[in-house]
């Protein structure tokens, strides 16, 4: 296996995403632009995913009581608590939530949470795939920020 198949494996898997595989790419000496478009385009592949998962597995999983329950108690709450939110920022909020490099932030719960609310899946990837954008430019400048500061900080000593 090779490092790039590695960086895409990273940036497709839920919890890692971009802070998983852009690091992972520069850290193996990957270029850049490369990593970045090779991890950015990986990661918006979640969009898809999720929305095929969740089509799928809850058209078949609604028809059993346990996930009914579950699922009304869990996201139909949450979505009448956040929805006023999600109306009055909607694709912006979206994208910025998306944007930011923080654990249970990213693509994969973006992508969940325009499903859960019923965003228009147009309007919903592109919110997705914006901040997943942007997000990749962060991840990116912060870890060759930190690389920089590090081989400066090994020359002082």
């Amino acid at each position: 296996m090779n490092d790039t198949f590695y960086s895409i494996l990273l940036s497709i898997m839920p919890i890692a995403e971009l802070r998983g595989g852009i690091p992972y790419a520069l850290a193996h000496d990957m270029n850049p632009v490369k990593a970045y478009i090779i991890c950015v385009g990986a990661n918006v592949l979640a969009f898809p995913i999720v929305y095929f998962f969740m089509g799928f597995f809850h058209d078949l999983f609604s028809k059993m009581q346990w996930y009914s329950s579950l699922f009304e108690k869990l996201v139909i709450r949450t979505r009448g608590k956040v929805e006023a939110n999600l109306e009055k920022w909607g694709f912006w909020g979206l994208m910025v939530f998306v944007m930011i490099p923080l654990p249970v932030t990213g693509a994969y719960t973006g992508s969940f949470a325009a499903w859960v609310f019923g965003i228009q899946r147009r309007k919903a990837f592109l919110a997705v795939a914006m901040g997943v954008l942007i997000s990749g430019l962060i991840v990116t400048a912060i870890f060759l920020s930190g690389a920089e500061l590090f081989h400066f900080l090994l020359k002082e000593v």
